[in-house]
């Protein structure tokens, strides 16, 4: 992982929102968010977790095994987490303003900035989905195909993008990556005619964030922080 540098510890799930807003869950469902210190880099949150979102405002939202959805309180909360009402298994954020989610059916929800109706349902059908700061959204579906949301203004909601993949993460327009089946990482060349840039490596999840930070864990847990784009 010749552009990729390990950091301790093993996670299933990895969100990045920035450089300072990195989150996790393990297999057991345990909550860690980044210290910004490699030599100790972890910091255990109350809570049980299966997904993570972070946002690059420094929001972060979960769901745990049955659905329930939770938005992080801050740790001056005792509680950590608020629920809030309905049912996902997939949740991404890009800003307090630009949370989505899809559910076990497939069924693709946007936050409406309003806990008491909460959530407004987008047409179409996602396995997992990524949400940018600047209001960029993209999700894939159970076929591994790839889509780009084109607005509420565009009747289809949705634009495909050739390719696929398994797990997809968006921090911005110019900062989209995902994996595919085969553990294999693709970061957007922002250029649909050719789409996809392979980068070297093997990941199951990847977090992407606003600045530029990505990060991924792969199959055996194991975490990493992407530095192809560091000099040197």
């Amino acid at each position: 992982m010749a552009d990729w540098k390990q950091i301790s510890g093993g996670l299933t799930r990895i969100a990045a929102g920035s450089r300072t807003n990195v989150w996790g869950v393990n297999s057991a469902g345990n909550i860690y968010r980044y210290t910004n210190n490699d030599a100790s880099p972890w910091q255990q949150i109350p809570g049980a977790l299966t997904d993570i979102g972070a946002g690059a405002d420094g929001t972060v939202w979960g769901v745990n095994s049955a659905g329930n959805i939770y938005r992080y309180t801050g740790d001056h909360d005792a509680g950590h987490w608020k629920q809030i009402s309905g049912g996902l298994t997939r949740i991404a954020v890009g800003s307090r303003t630009n949370v989505w989610g899809v559910n076990s059916a497939g069924n693709i929800y946007r936050y409406t900035n309003n806990d008491a109706s909460p959530w407004q349902q987008i047409p179409g059908a996602l396995t997992d989905i990524g949400a940018g700061a600047d209001g960029t959204v993209w999700g894939v579906n159970s076929a591994g195909n790839i889509y780009r949301y084109t607005g509420d203004h565009d009747a289809g909601h949705w634009k495909q993008i050739s390719g696929g993949l398994k797990a997809i993460a968006s921090g911005s327009r110019t900062s989209v990556w995902g994996v595919n089946a085969g553990g294999n990482i693709y970061t957007y060349t922002n250029n649909d005619a050719a789409p996809w840039q392979h980068i070297s490596g093997a990941l199951t999840d990847i977090g992407a964030g606003a600045d530029g930070t990505v990060w991924g864990v792969n199959s055996a847990g194991n975490i990493y922080r992407y530095t192809g784009d560091l000099p040197g």
